[in-house]
Parts: C-alpha cells; sequence; structure tokens
C-alpha cells in the first residue's frame, strides 16, 4: 500500500492544579511509541503526538509534545487535518482542575475539595470531522470491558477499537482485542508490543485499502 498519512497519540496527560501539583495516570507510552515505529518501518509517513514519558523520540518520523489534555487536543485537530488515519492510544486525562492555581498551594491539614471539569474527548471530535479518513481508538476497561469498549467505539465514531487491560500498563509485552466495526471481536495471543504494534498498523492498512476500494471498512 501506498505510503499513509498517520496520527499517533501516546502517553499520559498532566492536568495542574498549581506549579508543581497535577492529576495523571501511569501510562508509559510504550504503546503508542512501538505504533510510530512500526508505521514508520512500513513506510508511512508518522506524526507522533506524545504526553510526558520517559522514551526517546524514534527517529524517521515527526514528534508533537504536548502535556495537558487541552494540548494534545489541540495539535491532534492541527495535525490529523493532513492524515490519512489517526490511531488514539494516549491516556488522556477525563477530567482537570477548573482553575489552575498560580502559585504553590500551602499544606493544609484538613480536607478540602477540588472541582473538576472535563475535558475534551480527542476520539470523539477527531471521529465526527473524519469524512472518509480512519480512526482508531483505546479503551482501557478494568471490568465489562467488551461491553464498555462497544459503546465507545460508537459514541467516538471510531472504525475500529482496542480493548486494553490494567495488566498491559508499563508493560513491555500486551494482550488486546481488536472490534472492527461491523465485525467480530478478535482476541489476539499475548505479544511484545512491537509485535502488537505491526499487526495492528497491517490491520488498519486494510481497514484503510478496503474503504478506498469500496467505500466501506471490512468486517
Amino acid at each position: 500500500m501506498p505510503g499513509l498519512r498517520i496520527l499517533i497519540t501516546a502517553g499520559p496527560t498532566r492536568e495542574y492544579l498549581d506549579p508543581v501539583r497535577f492529576i495523571s495516570n501511569p501510562s508509559s507510552g510504550k504503546m503508542g511509541y512501538a505504533l510510530a515505529v512500526a508505521a514508520r518501518d512500513r513506510g508511512h509517513s508518522v506524526v507522533l503526538v506524545s504526553g510526558p514519558v520517559s522514551i526517546d523520540a524514534p527517529d524517521g518520523l515527526k514528534i508533537v509534545r504536548v502535556e495537558s489534555a487541552a494540548e494534545m487536543a489541540a495539535a491532534a485537530r492541527r495535525e490529523f487535518a493532513k492524515c490519512d488515519v489517526a490511531v488514539l492510544t494516549a491516556a488522556v486525562s477525563d477530567y482537570r482542575p477548573v482553575s489552575r492555581q498560580r502559585k504553590k498551594l500551602p499544606k493544609v491539614t484538613r480536607a478540602f475539595t477540588i472541582k473538576l471539569e472535563p475535558t475534551e474527548d480527542i476520539a470523539a471530535v477527531l471521529g465526527g470531522v473524519k469524512g472518509r479518513r480512519v480512526t482508531v481508538g483505546f479503551a482501557m476497561e478494568d471490568h465489562a470491558g467488551r461491553q464498555h469498549a462497544e459503546r465507545k467505539l460508537a459514541k467516538k465514531n471510531c472504525d475500529a477499537i482496542v480493548l486494553n487491560g490494567p495488566a498491559n500498563i508499563g508493560a513491555d509485552r500486551a494482550r488486546v482485542e481488536l472490534l472492527v466495526r461491523g465485525g467480530r471481536w478478535q482476541r489476539w495471543p499475548a505479544a511484545s508490543k512491537s509485535d502488537v504494534a505491526v499487526r495492528l498498523i497491517e490491520a488498519t492498512e486494510r481497514m484503510v485499502a478496503d474503504r478506498n476500494r469500496t467505500g466501506k471498512i471490512p468486517l
């Protein structure tokens, strides 16, 4: 297949309460970075929008570093305008503080409340503007995984969704399941994240090829 332009998001985001404290999650970014390398090695043009991780940037692709969910959303919208595919692996924070303090909050000896508001749903935003382009989402679930992932597939208008579990966080290997819209769940065997990434990029290529040929995503 001729080289595609692929957007990949990876890693966590940080939502700051004050200059030194933030809400985040333990995403390592390993899956997203493995996907970026796999896509690059298969001849595609890759832009990697990455939250804060401790992984070295791969050569031969464009990397955009962000920190907050708002920054990631803005970068993803901007880059997706030039891409054929988006693979959205980032563990974007679901909430952020309504207000960020300009100075470090002093420690107090009583309980206090932090008011949170939802962050932008990047996968849903891109799914709403994709047209004939392909979007692949990730669902991190610790119970009722398939049920929750199927809801996300529909809500975010993804063409496929990867079901991911907490055991994969920070690990070098992963066990995932893939659901292509209109098809059946595929349970993939545990493998290195590099091998999972190659398999997922190959699946994405097939989705794009089928859409170009028939206007539909394969079952």
